[in-house]
């Protein structure tokens, strides 16, 4: 039975952030790291699916207020093409950091999609306190974007928690070759479970609904996410 919640949009060292969690509060947490839609009504669907099942969720806001709620896909994409490794990656730590202050959580990890599933796996391989790092379709293409300047691929083999890869097998912005350097990444690790799901047929981004039309990637969608949620509890718990 989902509990209790309460939602916000906060601000965090003058970052925007978006906030879901138990009514009261809760010792487990996550890291949202949302894709290009930045904190759409979607990526706030999935903070409230995660505070339900007990978990404090706070959203980094990619894009310093746009998101899919006001602002066209095509502006998003070139903010996208904008966005600098190591600056995300700053803001991303300092959430971590305020859920582990203020917000007083004692075990937390990590979810990105796409964009935000690469750098999920950045921030694991970097990131000793995370108790578990989820990528879903994280976007590693085979020919690194130019603003692409940290490598996916040896940071995934530097995570030391609990790891949860899902990818999508018709992905074609990650060709099969690019995901098979992820996984032999992920699975070389010394310690830290692996757990790789492929959905055949599902498209790169097929946890956004606005994919949902074609009924192969609603249906990863349906089998997939109660799975991460199960994936999360029990790393954090």
């Amino acid at each position: 039975m989902a509990q209790e919640i309460q939602t916000s949009t906060i601000t965090v060292h003058e970052l925007n952030a978006y906030l879901a969690r138990p009514v009261g509060g809760s010792e487990r947490g996550m890291l949202l790291l949302p894709m290009v839609t930045g904190i759409g009504e979607q990526v706030r669907e999935f903070a409230a699916d995660l505070a339900g099942a007990g978990i404090t969720a706070l959203s980094w806001d990619p894009w310093h207020g746009p998101s899919t709620d006001d602002t066209p896909r095509e502006r998003l994409m070139e903010l996208m093409n904008e966005l600098d490794d190591e600056v995300a990656l700053a803001e991303a730590g300092q959430l971590l950091e305020y859920l582990f202050g203020e917000l007083g959580v004692t075990r937390a990890g990590v979810i990105g999609w796409c964009l935000g599933g690469r750098l999920a796996l950045i921030l694991g391989g970097r990131e000793r306190r995370l108790a578990n790092v989820v990528a879903y379709h994280p976007t590693v293409p085979a020919t690194p974007a130019p603003n692409h300047t940290l490598d996916a691929v040896e940071h995934t083999r530097r995570i030391t928690a609990p790891a949860m890869m899902l990818y999508p097998t018709a992905d074609t912005l990650v060709p099969w070759e690019s995901f098979a350097r992820l996984q032999e990444a992920l699975q070389s690790r010394d310690t830290g479970a692996g757990i790789v799901h492929t959905y055949p047929g599902a498209e790169h981004g097929f946890s956004d609904r606005s994919r949902h039309g074609n009924e192969v990637n609603a249906t990863a969608y349906a089998v997939s996410w109660p799975q991460v949620l199960e994936f999360v509890r029990a790393t954090t718990g």
